[in-house]
């Protein structure tokens, strides 16, 4: 292990609980097993109607790293919020409390960090685990994630998905505080918080080391909760879109009439910002949804000025939808981004 300064800096580690009574002492133990040692666990019960504040309270009656508290308000931001305000590391990360942190986690994060500077977040590769098996959706979603991480390249895809695990990061205490914490009251938490390094031009890390392991069940809070339904997640990325990549110059043309695409486009309307509706089903071209007309993708060639959110998830689609914007001479960010 190396650190380059005289004296350990501190890591707070902000953690908030409830009702994972079956997890905490697996994830608390790997806390404990961490190779880089100078760290505090700040860790708060939200709430918890089963035996969990007894099992973390066990633990910290005999480490004095641990540092119990319960939450003052309700839900997972402001325990995070109330984590933060006792915390007093020179880096921050966070944890979830029904997961497991590699050994080396902390010292490679914080060696990343030192070396890089500030203005960086380190983040690590991760490794999903069930007792029931991993559905092939999160599987994908772990190549996806990882792919981007080895080469610190997370932001390319930001409009699809949370592209910083939410448990997998640490970043300087100050540029956590530059880019206001876990302040806003915004659901997801950590995909709006991903959207405020982005904003920041915080530059990932790049990491070829699997440093978490990321628990699945069917009660997990981020499968089960209304906050991190899917329009929640479409609706923060328009709104981050229109504060961070929108050009006002341009007119926003929605390509895709499912689900996504009717639910930016209500939301465009509400905010009376203009927009185009392209799309490529034959049953849909022509027809009026919310008083607009959707027109042929092929219009998108003879639209002037445009930046387009590309609503289709469809894989061989969106292969397709690549290949005509790449022959139209259109550019990624500029031109055209892929919400899903």
């Amino acid at each position: 292990m190396y650190i380059r300064c005289m004296q350990k800096p501190l890591i707070s580690i902000l953690t908030p609980f409830k009702n994972t009574e079956a997890y905490l002492a697996d994830c608390i133990h790997s806390i404990l097993n961490q190779t880089f040692t100078s760290w505090e666990l700040i860790i708060i019960d939200d709430g918890s109607t089963d035996e969990s504040y007894k099992i973390v309270n066990a633990f910290a009656e005999h480490e004095p790293r641990i540092k119990l508290f319960k939450n003052s308000g309700s839900g997972i931001i402001d325990a995070l919020q109330l984590a933060f305000s006792h915390s007093k590391g020179d880096y921050i990360t966070r944890m979830d409390s029904d997961d497991i942190m590699m050994p080396n986690k902390l010292e490679v994060l914080l060696n990343n960090l030192i070396t890089f500077g500030k203005k960086h977040v380190a983040v690590g590769l991760v490794e999903y685990f069930s007792e029931t098996g991993v559905g092939e959706g999160y599987k994908s979603y772990e190549t996806w994630l990882n792919n981007l991480t080895k080469t610190g390249t997370n932001y390319s895809e930001i409009y699809k998905e949370c592209v910083i695990p939410s448990p997998c990061w640490m970043i300087h205490r100050t540029d956590f505080m530059a880019c206001d914490a876990f302040n806003p009251n915004l659901y997801p938490e950590d995909y709006d918080l991903t959207f405020r390094f982005y904003k920041h031009q915080f530059k990932c890390i790049p990491c070829d080391v699997v440093l978490h392991q990321w628990r699945d069940y069917s009660t997990r809070t981020s499968r089960t909760h209304i906050h991190y339904a899917q329009n929640h997640f479409t609706e923060l990325k328009l709104r981050h879109f229109l504060e961070i990549d929108y050009n006002k110059e341009k007119t926003i043309t929605i390509w895709g009439a499912g689900t996504k695409g009717k639910l930016m486009a209500s939301i465009l309307i509400e905010k009376n910002i203009p927009f185009e509706w392209i799309c490529d089903n034959p049953k849909k071209i022509g027809k009026d949804i919310y008083g607009k007309e959707l027109k042929d993708f092929k219009a998108l060639s003879k639209l002037k000025n445009t930046q387009s959110i590309i609503t289709v998830a469809n894989k061989t689609a969106q292969k397709e939808i690549r290949v005509y914007l790449k022959k139209i001479n259109k550019q990624s960010f500029t031109d055209y981004i892929f919400f899903c």
